[in-house]
């Protein structure tokens, strides 16, 4: 249950998610990762009015390069060689999970600040061999399990669940929709860290247009490049501190499940409602959803499972990563970060629930309840 000394966020900060190949491509994870680590520590300065003691940085990676990228780009920081540094992978998970890696070391007594978050770099990833042959990725399961490509299993979650096209394109175009009025406004402004020239998430608002004329992906499919998302470099952190240092958002809550590895997008709604029971709360009492939209016919089918309506405004209200892109590792960071700006930084009251989550490659769920303290 939650308590008054749950561990809080208190600073967030992501880079511009660039799509592969584009303005990010020549940025490895170590410059990706220091970049979001500087700013999140500057922003955590000026809260606590004080130099900022670093226990360790935690940060979530699926693709490589190896090399621990949590402490390469601790050192790139210029954190010193005292501050240790790990990655964690738990695939599209992984930024939420080394975040609350994080809390769970302040929560277990070391009330020292921690920095944790994800970075991915599909655009300096190495290419992997087997036995001589290349491969795109690792597989999810071992043998005698499904194991799906994510974009194979998002064509079977729609079938399973009878997602039609339209309805799919609509959830696409409405995240769009939503992530180029923000945009607009500059919604994003406080949370980003321009890098190489790109001052915004590049993927925004490109296919709207497109979605009815885009081709299936497989042969009387329903799944669309329009309605997946574009894969993506960037990087998001957050500054974890212990109960009481400053306003932010409390972790009340969190939940890792698995689920049918044949069907893992639906991860995310029995992560979801784990965490909510855990929290003491139900979905009516949350105020901010941001759910990793890899997929429009997953985070439909997550939305169906947890009793919440496609077009509510609680949902990725500024769009997204249909919109904004998918960064692997990075993606379930990058929802705090979002929430830290919906929640926090528009001013919202003590006591404003949201919750962040994400459908996992392999069959799993993440989620984790988050709590506004003034």
């Amino acid at each position: 249950m939650p308590s008054d000394r749950d561990p809080v966020l208190i600073a967030a900060r992501r880079t511009p998610i660039g799509t592969r190949g584009r303005a990010l491509a020549g940025l490895g994870v170590g410059d990706l990762g220091a970049a979001v680590i500087r700013a999140a520590l500057t922003d955590a300065a000026a809260v606590t009015a004080a130099s900022v003691e670093v226990a360790d940085v935690l940060l979530g990676n699926c693709m490589g390069p190896g090399g621990n990228p949590g402490r390469i780009a601790a050192l790139a920081a210029g954190l010193g060689p005292d501050v240790p540094g790990g990655t964690v992978d738990r695939q599209c998970g992984s930024g939420l999970a080394a975040v609350l890696d994080a809390v769970a070391a302040i929560r277990a007594g070391d009330e020292r600040m921690r920095v944790a978050g994800g970075v991915e770099s599909p655009s300096t990833a190495p290419v992997r061999i087997a036995d001589g042959v290349a491969y795109d990725r690792a597989p999810f399961a071992p043998a005698g399990f499904p194991d799906p490509d994510m974009t194979r299993a998002a064509e079977d979650l729609a079938v399973h669940d009878r997602i039609p096209r339209s309805r799919q394109d609509a959830h696409a175009a409405r995240s769009h929709t939503r992530a180029r009025v923000a945009l607009d406004t500059g919604r994003f402004d406080a949370e980003l860290v321009p890098l190489a020239g790109l001052g915004h998430d590049d993927a925004i608002g490109g296919a709207v247009r497109l979605l009815p004329r885009l081709p299936a992906l497989f042969p009387g499919g329903t799944v669309t490049a329009g309605t997946s998302t574009r894969i993506g470099d960037g990087a998001a952190a957050v500054v974890v501190a212990p109960s009481g240092t400053g306003p932010g958002l409390a972790v009340r809550a969190a939940a890792v499940v698995g689920c049918d590895p044949a069907l893992p997008g639906i991860g995310a709604a029995p992560g979801i409602h784990s965490a909510l029971r855990s929290a003491g709360a139900t979905v009516a009492d949350v105020d901010a959803f941001e759910i990793v939209e890899a997929f429009a016919a997953q985070s439909l089918a997550v939305l169906d499972r947890i009793g919440v309506d496609e077009d509510d405004p609680r949902v990725c209200a500024e769009g997204g990563a249909l919109a904004l892109g998918h960064p692997w590792g990075a993606s379930g960071a990058v929802s705090l970060v979002r929430l830290f700006s919906r929640l926090v930084r528009a001013g919202r009251p003590a006591g404003t629930l949201g919750v962040a989550a994400a459908s996992v490659g392999g069959g799993l769920g993440i989620a984790a309840v988050v709590e506004v303290v003034r």
